[in-house]
């Protein structure tokens, strides 16, 4: 008898000094999103991310480790705007978790929350990979994290009220921060207005429109589709009549294109970390603009 009572007393020691359990299993498709979900939960989440800054957001592998982690999910954090039509689908159905299926509290598009560009008159197969709904690639614009974040917190203490003061407490620090971090990135970058680029693909817009900066071309003949010579030589005689200061990809995207045409037009090829984890110092959101402003301004010089 005094074994038991001794082994429900090491049980119950256990528990009491065992750390709390995440409030919420968060996954989301992207890892800008994981980010933000983390700067709001804290220890309250677990916060993963179903792709990289090296994978290409429009195209990936449900993979039985990516469905398992779905299953467990209370909470599924994407873009929207059809960033994801191509996998996320699949994921979903495999999953068999109705608390993160479209419609439901647990599914949450961040792209609702923001102004869209590029929205299309009309959508045809001939233009290439256009998104009906507008530009998808919206986190290279602070401003738009910081318009989800607020949705985001809504959302998390709808499906977490137990922990919902710690969310909103967390998300007015994030947002103080987040604000002050903006007017810094926004002095540091007044240079940048008026600068003409090419990109790679149309993932830049959204920068581009925050900065003032000027797209005079892209590396693509259309959206989705690789480059050839025959497009980035057209590319390099258009930017003797109007050149660019920059060519700009983001880490997922083949050098290649980018290297010929900045050898030949003699400018800097850029490669901006796009989203958290993009490169070493892109660790966090702070990290994510940090490091995108400085790069942009070196490539300036």
């Amino acid at each position: 008898m005094k074994r038991i009572l001794h082994t429900i007393l090491l049980t119950l020691a256990a528990l009491l000094m065992a750390p709390a359990h995440a409030g919420l299993n968060i996954l989301a498709c992207e890892p800008e999103w994981s980010a933000l979900a983390l700067e709001i939960g804290g220890s309250k989440v677990k916060a993963s991310s179903a792709t990289t800054a090296f994978q290409d957001p429009h195209k990936i592998e449900a993979r039985p480790s990516l469905i398992a982690r779905a299953r467990n999910a209370d909470l599924l954090v994407c873009t929207g705007l059809e960033l994801e039509a191509g996998w996320l689908p699949v994921l979903l159905q495999q999953s068999g978790n109705g608390k993160i299926a479209p419609g439901q509290p647990g599914h949450f598009e961040a792209g609702q929350y923001v102004n869209k560009l590029d929205i299309p008159a009309s959508v045809d197969r001939s233009q290439g990979d256009v998104h009906a709904a507008g530009n998808p690639h919206i986190q290279l614009n602070p401003y738009n994290i910081g318009h989800v974040a607020h949705a985001l917190v809504q959302r998390m203490a709808e499906l977490d009220p137990a922990n919902a003061h710690y969310y909103r407490t967390r998300h007015r620090d994030f947002a103080a921060r987040w604000q002050a971090a903006i007017r810094k990135w926004e002095q540091q970058a007044a240079p940048l207005r008026g600068i003409a680029i090419v990109e790679h693909h149309k993932n830049m817009e959204y920068l581009l429109h925050w900065l003032g900066m000027v797209e005079v071309g892209t590396l693509e003949p259309k959206p989705g589709v690789e480059p050839g010579v025959a497009h980035l030589s057209k590319l390099l005689r258009q930017l003797q009549h109007r050149p660019a200061k920059m060519v700009l990809r983001s880490a997922y995207q083949d050098s290649r294109a980018s290297r010929w045409l900045a050898e030949r037009a003699k400018i800097p090829a850029v490669i901006l970390p796009f989203t958290v984890g993009g490169n070493d110092q892109a660790k966090d959101l702070f990290g994510l603009f940090d490091s995108t402003v400085q790069m942009l301004l070196g490539a300036r010089k």
